[in-house]
């Protein structure tokens, strides 16, 4: 395994982490503990978790994440593990999660606790904000456009006085933000600067070969500023695997789920176009489009962590066995010319 440091401390991470947005859907409780143990003997010391999860968000559902990490981690050493976890943002239709969901006072000692209590832990080591209370460009949304009626108010302030008063009490070790746009990630950094508060370590957001937005503006916040990119959906929702290219696999989340729009993105013409140039690419160089599309993503140098995902031990293998292929220039510079044919198919 490789290892990199949560910018600005002294918490060292692999560069996998182990995603679990599948545990309590996909997974049941004796997968995920498989899993998480596999991760960890191949030297995986980084999980990231929900409030909301598993995904799709359902009531029967919420919360069995970390309900199966809780039940796992209080047998591990907790010291020797980096736990991810997040705050539910503002949603009409999430409200089974607690009673107030965003970013208020109340709603941020409700969700910690139950957090907590999930988990099994006194304290969690990245505590994220899952989506930002403002409208804004995530969830693949393009073209952002002002909503001058909504009653958004602007609290930055007052959600990392918050996020402070967690890092105080031993609640939380540090903050990072997830599905944020530039302009977000530098406000949380200017107030916190500003006003002597913790500041944000991270950002959490899609990052693969067919959704390479993150290098057009949070890349360079990323490199100056210190605030590590955690990769999410790497592989596009298993896009990347080429397993769509010909057939909807029974098993498979295009399959079991066909509500989640977000997905369809991943199955257009243009996506599709790209996937099998480099499903060409990798073949040519013997490895599988999966190996090709994850080294790109643990090479890039503003990736703090690169987060796979998996409902089967073959696909945790290969996922984590990717940190071992070393992509040569001339094949980055390839994968560069496919993007110029189709740049971001799937924001």
């Amino acid at each position: 395994m490789k290892y990199t440091t949560l910018p600005n401390t002294d918490i060292k991470v692999s560069k996998i982490c182990l995603g679990t947005m599948t545990f309590g859907e996909q997974n049941t409780e004796n997968d995920a503990h498989k899993q998480l143990n596999y991760a960890v003997e191949q030297g995986v010391n980084f999980v990231d978790t929900a409030e909301l999860y598993p995904v799709p968000g359902r009531k029967e559902t919420q919360g069995l994440t970390e309900k199966y990490i809780g039940t796992w981690l209080k047998d591990q050493k907790r010291e020797d593990l980096v736990i991810g976890s997040k705050i539910t943002g503002p949603s009409g239709g999430l409200g089974y999660i607690r009673e107030n969901l965003g970013f208020s006072n109340k709603a941020m000692d409700d969700a910690i606790e139950k957090n907590l209590k999930r988990l099994q832990t006194d304290y969690i080591d990245l505590y994220q904000l899952h989506w930002p209370e403002r409208s804004a460009n995530f969830f693949g949304t393009r073209n952002y456009k002002h909503d001058f009626e909504e009653k958004w108010v602007n609290n930055f302030k007052e959600v990392i006085e918050k996020l402070n008063t967690f890092v105080k009490e031993g609640k939380i070790r540090h903050y990072g933000v997830s599905n944020e746009t530039a302009w977000g990630v530098m406000r949380h950094l200017s107030e916190s600067e500003k006003n002597n508060l913790t500041r944000c370590k991270t950002i959490q957001n899609p990052y693969s070969l067919l959704n390479r937005t993150f290098e057009m503006n949070l890349a360079e916040i990323s490199m100056h500023e210190k605030v590590g990119l955690l990769a999410y959906s790497p592989l596009a929702f298993g896009a990347l695997s080429g397993k769509y290219l010909n057939e909807r696999p029974d098993n498979s989340r295009l399959k079991l789920y066909p509500q989640m729009l977000i997905m369809r993105k991943y199955l257009s013409k243009e996506a599709v176009f790209v996937t099998e140039k480099y499903l060409e690419l990798a073949s040519k160089n013997n490895m599988s489009l999966t190996e090709l599309a994850l080294a790109f993503i643990n090479q890039q140098p503003f990736v703090t962590s690169n987060i796979i995902g998996a409902t089967t031990m073959e696909q945790l293998k290969e996922n984590i066995g990717s940190i071992d292929i070393s992509l040569s220039d001339e094949i980055l510079e390839k994968i560069n010319k496919i993007n110029e044919l189709q740049p971001n198919p799937a924001p």
